[in-house]
């Protein structure tokens, strides 16, 4: 019965999980791409420009585009004249200076490569759940300023390049992109410029000879797409502040000056427009993707047709400097104009004389346009229009599915309709109003943008408050289940009355005809069918509550038992609390770690000399683990903490080789060393120490010839691999019967992983590794004596009470309930050890790096293995990295509940319930707009916290696969002898035994 409800618990919470973790994506992330709407372009107006060239310096930080620095080039070093600060970007400097307009253009997260360019072509921001697709294909197809060109030509990454092609009217946009093996870390980088750069040139040298290529080149609106990736993988690869990084905006400036002249001077018209940006920035430690402003922040110049010159202020600092960021760039005097990255591709379609994006939510940069103020004002309404006819197929959809539609108040009634609003803005015009037809142009888009927003956000009532239901029905469904299968044992009944069963069902019947009548996605009723199903099984279960609550609650009596009780449930829920506060704080770990080593201490003098080795260890572990949460999470490469790392896990392996060794050949362990496999398991051993000790030798061989940038040779990937993988699989190869004593498994584990903890380090995530492995040894032991402890007390306590029954009754009942299979029952001091559980489940994630934070992994290490950039097995290895001490931490924690004597899933059912609270407190801080930064985190947040549902469920079957078979001999403590991976049968418990001599 508890095996059956056990499983059918953690199936119910997998799928549970893995559906509700998908709907901030249906409530807030909703993509915005719709289709059907009409398309909008400023009619009997000559194009400002005849054709665009759009140059994209993939992860280029605004600030290293500006900022001065000594000549970065080798091949100048050495030079005075190479030390003196100057721009790296003369060229486009001097765009600045005396040719163009320029600003800043603030992006969205996620600051990928992918959402950036979307948001430049296409001019939208693109939902946020098409990062599962690796930011590469096309989740749904979306119109783009290529796709409304005569023609476009492109150049650059495969990751980049095809997904505007196959978005586009067939044969429109052509892509010409190299190898992905090109993108190989190994190596400089910028060759993938210089080769981007040789492609424009050969195109046009062809055109001298090929007379159809020259007179598609000479048509009016077509586009050229220059994507440079070579920056964003320099600065992965070194940092955005190093010289390959600085060299390499060198290149880019210089070609971006040759492609300039080349251009104009193929055509020799004046009537080409320019404009240089970037995706994304790059953070100081070489990485991107949350919100952090030197990921949102990239430059933007824009020179040509069209274009107006530079407005200079002689006498101070001019418009758009007020902020400081740009107090370093020389170019205070010149006016900055900032956009949000969604504007310049409605900037690219006014200046090419293209419709606009059909799809896009940018709002034309007046400041960019070179002409008069009435043509600025009917090029904005154009731009409003099209924004206002997303809307009209937006709220027609709306309309058409909802039981009772309520319009959006700005433009709901004929005196703030939309037609109304474009004839009063159209007869300003024609009155020569401009600046006030701009300001009403201006406030409409404003209006339509809010009203993309308002059917956006349409149905999140509904849909939040049935999530809740649902989440607060899975932490109540969890806790009785339980109560009912580890309180209880499964003896509790059910009632299920016919009334309830006609409520709960109605109220479903009426959840699914809503949804039915709004032609919801199907997984809407899946959201639906939680909360019913939750809730009836808890009312269903209501008398095996209060039975519980009885049983739970039988030795709280006295008012100290009350008020010992009411410190502890604070204690308890201040603890989440705080775990729920450092998403934001690491810092508080390091608090935890320090109040946890006095933890021993509550349980007297005598207890602490009798355990002082445990308690020692535990004391000692916790202040390492106290260390690495007050170290930077965003890390430099450093070989002396990866070989430090390495040395002290090759020293455990020598070590217990060493003790084994000594322990083996004496006579008295003669035996038990022939049953444990013979000469065997010593090999192997010797094995998994010797595969540390390569890894280490490897790793180094890898750093070095990394940093020279000589490419890593074949060598070090083979001897990488084999080593990560060999010493992934070598436990399989340990004899059936080898190496069932419990330290033994633990040390087998602890090696099995540190190869890889080696050739996926950067810096101190190796002393992480030991440490923590260090400290759940310690808690486990030192949580079985705690138990021994509070059991031999409280049977003693039961002599006193009643000499008549003495504490040994107590004792060998707990005994024969073993010996038969059984286990004990929870008890509230239970709590205490699931909620240790969780909280290093959580230091185990923030410890060592900050999962909180996309950026704060670096690719350095992944490069030893995948040195050609390839997002999904790169990121495979950061996942397998990080996912590595779990599997130390679900060892130590299964071997903790067959200690206690507590059924497999008893704790881990009780984790699963109170991590809901958390994650139920990051779902209603989830943002969809403001702040970058605020966007990025709660995303992150809220997934983290849901996810640790389903990782619970996941460690308890790693827990039962690790540790089958497992004896235990030590201490007088209980030995499996038959091998059964439950623990149950043919069990010596002589610390019961202890127990009762003690009594």
């Amino acid at each position: 019965m508890a095996q059956v409800g056990r499983y059918r618990f953690l199936t119910i919470a997998v799928i549970f999980h893995l559906i509700y973790i998908y709907s901030i994506f249906s409530i807030y992330f909703v993509s915005p791409v719709v289709h059907g709407m009409r398309e909008h372009r400023l009619e009997n107006k000559e194009a400002p420009a005849k054709r665009l060239v759009l140059f994209v310096g993939d992860g280029l930080r605004a600030d290293k585009a500006f900022q001065s620095f000594p000549d970065p080039d080798p091949a100048n070093r050495g030079s005075e004249d190479a030390k003196v600060p100057r721009p790296l970007a003369p060229f486009l400097r001097s765009r600045v200076l005396d040719h163009g307009t320029f600003g800043v253009s603030h992006t969205r997260v996620p600051t990928e490569s992918r959402p950036g360019h979307v948001a430049l072509i296409a001019g939208l921001y693109e939902d946020v759940s098409a990062v599962t697709t690796g930011w590469k294909l096309n989740p749904v197809h979306f119109d783009s300023v290529f796709n409304r060109s005569r023609h476009t030509w492109s150049w650059g990454s495969p990751d980049i390049l095809p997904m505007f092609e196959q978005g586009a009217v067939p044969g429109r946009v052509y892509a010409d992109t190299y190898d992905a093996e090109a993108e190989d870390n190994s190596k400089d980088a910028w060759v993938l410029d210089t080769w981007v750069f040789d492609k424009v040139k050969a195109l046009f040298a062809e055109a001298k000879s090929n007379a159809t290529l020259d007179a598609e080149l000479r048509q009016d609106k077509n586009v050229f797409f220059l994507h440079l990736l070579g920056l964003d993988t320099t600065g992965h690869s070194h940092r955005p502040f190093s010289w390959q990084y600085l060299h390499n905006i060198q290149i880019v400036d210089q070609g971006v000056r040759e492609m300039t002249e080349l251009i104009e001077g193929f055509y020799d018209d004046g009537k080409t427009a320019f404009v240089f940006t970037a995706d994304h920035g790059m953070s100081d430690w070489g990485s991107h993707g949350d919100g952090h402003p030197d990921n949102t922040r990239t430059p933007l110049i824009v020179w040509g047709s069209g274009i107006p010159a530079p407005v200079v202020n002689k006498s101070g600092v001019a418009r758009g400097h007020e902020d400081g960021f740009s107090s370093d760039w020389g170019l205070d005097h010149i006016e900055r104009h900032d956009v949000a990255q969604a504007d310049v591709a409605a900037l690219m379609a006014y200046l090419a004389g293209l419709a606009f994006p059909t799809n896009s939510v940018g709002e034309l940069p007046l400041s960019y346009l070179n002409t008069d103020l009435k043509t600025k004002a009917e090029a904005l309404l154009v731009n409003a229009q099209e924004i206002l006819e997303m809307y009209h197929v937006k709220e027609g959809l709306k309309r058409s599915h909802e039981l009772r539609y309520k319009p959006f108040p700005g433009l709901g009634d004929e005196t703030h309709s939309v037609e109304y609003r474009v004839s009063q803005i159209r007869k300003a015009i024609d009155k020569g109003e401009a600046e006030y037809a701009i300001r009403q142009s201006q406030e409409l888009i404003q209006l339509g943008l809010q009203g993309l927003r308002y059917l956006q956000t349409y149905d999140w009532l509904f849909l939040r408050t049935l999530i809740t239901f649902g989440y607060l029905g899975w932490i109540a469904f969890a806790l009785t289940t339980v109560i009912d299968l580890h309180v209880l044992h499964g003896n509790s009944k059910t009632i299920r009355t016919v009334s309830s069963k006609v409520t709960f069902s109605s109220i479903l019947v009426l959840l699914y005809s809503v949804l039915f009548k709004q032609q919801s996605p199907w997984i809407y009723y899946a959201y639906a069918f939680f909360p019913v199903l939750f809730w009836e099984e808890v009312w269903a279960r209501l008398p095996a509550i209060k039975q519980g609550g009885k049983v739970l609650f039988a030795g709280v009596s006295s008012p100290a038992d009350i008020v010992s009780l009411s410190f502890s449930t604070l204690g308890f829920f201040g603890l989440l609390v705080a775990l729920g506060e450092s998403y934001f704080t690491r810092e508080i770990y390091t608090a935890c770690y320090l109040l946890a080593s006095s933890w021993p201490m509550f349980y007297g003098e005598t207890f602490m000399k009798k355990n002082y080795g445990a308690i020692f260890s535990w004391i000692v572990s916790c202040m390492l683990m106290s260390t690495f949460t007050l170290l930077p999470a965003n890390k430099a490469e450093s070989l002396s903490n990866i070989m430090c790392g390495g040395a002290l896990m090759l020293t455990v392996g020598v070590l217990y080789m060493a003790v084994k060794a000594l322990n083996d050949i004496s006579s008295s362990n003669l035996e038990r060393a022939d049953s444990d496999g013979g000469i065997v398991p010593t090999v192997i051993y010797g094995a998994q120490t010797g595969l540390v000790a390569l890894a280490m030798i490897v790793t180094r061989s890898s750093v070095i010839t990394l940093r020279a940038r000589e490419g890593l040779g074949s060598g070090n990937l083979y001897v990488g691999w084999f080593t990560l993988l060999a010493s992934l699989a070598l436990p399989s190869a340990y004899p059936r019967h080898a190496n069932r004593h419990y330290l033994q498994r633990l040390i087998v584990i602890f090696l099995q992983f540190a190869p890889t903890f080696i050739i996926l380090t950067i810096s101190y995530e190796g002393l992480f590794y030991f440490s923590f492995c260090l400290c759940l040894f310690s808690w486990m032991r030192l949580e079985h004596k705690v138990h021994l402890h509070t059991s031999s007390s409280s049977d003693k306590a039961a002599v006193t009470a009643n000499p008549l029954k003495p504490a040994v009754t107590a004792a060998t009942t707990r005994l024969t309930a073993l010996k038969k299979g059984e286990y004990r029952s929870l008890t509230l001091a239970d709590a205490r050890i699931a909620l240790f559980f969780f909280f290093f489940i959580q230091s185990a994630f923030f410890s060592a790096s900050n999962i909180a934070s996309v950026s704060s992994f670096s690719l350095d290490a992944v490069y030893r293995l995948v040195p050609i950039f390839d997002p999904f097995s790169q990121g495979a290895l950061l996942i397998l990295k990080l996912m590595v001490p779990f599997a130390a931490l679900s060892a130590a924690f299964g071997l903790l509940n067959r200690r206690l004597g507590v059924a497999p899933s008893a704790l881990f059912m009780v984790v699963m319930a109170v991590s809901d609270v958390m994650t139920l407190s990051f779902f209603y801080k989830v943002k969809d707009e403001g702040s970058w930064l605020d966007i990025g985190t709660t995303i992150s947040h809220f997934v983290i916290a849901s996810l640790l549902g389903v990782f619970v469920a996941g460690l308890e079957l790693v827990s039962e696969g690790i540790i089958g078979g497992v004896e235990f001999d030590d201490e007088g403590t209980q030995k499996h002898t038959n091998g059964h991976a439950n623990g149950k049968a043919g069990v010596k418990h002589s610390d019961e035994n202890d127990a009762i001599k003690q009594t």
